[in-house]
């Protein structure tokens, strides 16, 4: 597990709780399927428009939870971890690419919302798509989006989470299952 603290601990204390599972679950997924180290890089919070780098995986959210969740990586790596997945080369068009970032970010975000279901949230996940946009879902006043560099032997995975609690339950509420 990797220990993370919020850059800014006040404004995101009550969303640590949302977050912590999807770094828990990167670590493991990345880490045991690449058999290499994983380590946090940069970390931002950020509202802008979302910026697409290479090849990425937007997974939607809804329930107690809302937002999405966006695995990105830029074009080299998703051909190294693909290759990986794969056990053999793969050109960077293969449609196995971009299948692998779909799969990766559905092995994680599954890590994540079991051990999210575990605290008693209730949610439905949708499956993961390519986001092929330049430009992806803007952050807004209440739904900062986090942007996590994990950095990895194959190359930065970026993930991108935007999650909020629903505005039918307050946070507290959400997470006691009332």
């Amino acid at each position: 597990m990797v220990p993370w603290l919020p850059p800014r601990a006040q404004e995101t204390e009550m969303k640590m709780e949302l977050i912590q599972p999807f770094i828990n679950a990167a670590d493991a997924v990345l880490a045991g399927g690449l058999q290499c180290p994983m380590s946090i890089g940069n970390l931002s919070m950020e509202q802008e428009t979302y910026h697409r780098r290479g090849v990425a995986a937007l997974v939607w959210i809804t329930g107690d939870i809302e937002g999405r969740i966006i695995f990105d990586l830029a074009p080299q790596t998703a051909v190294r971890v693909a290759s990986h997945f794969a056990g053999e080369e793969l050109p960077e068009s293969d449609d196995l690419v971009r299948e692998a970032v779909c799969e990766l970010a559905n092995q994680v975000i599954g890590n994540a919302v079991t051990s999210l279901n575990d605290q008693g949230f209730h949610f439905r996940v949708q499956p993961p798509v390519v986001h092929t946009s330049e430009h992806g879902v803007q952050g807004s006043e209440d739904t900062e989006a986090l942007v996590i560099c994990l950095e990895t032997g194959s190359g930065n995975v970026f993930m991108n989470i935007a999650l909020r609690y629903n505005s039918h339950q307050t946070p507290r509420a959400a997470a006691v299952g009332e």
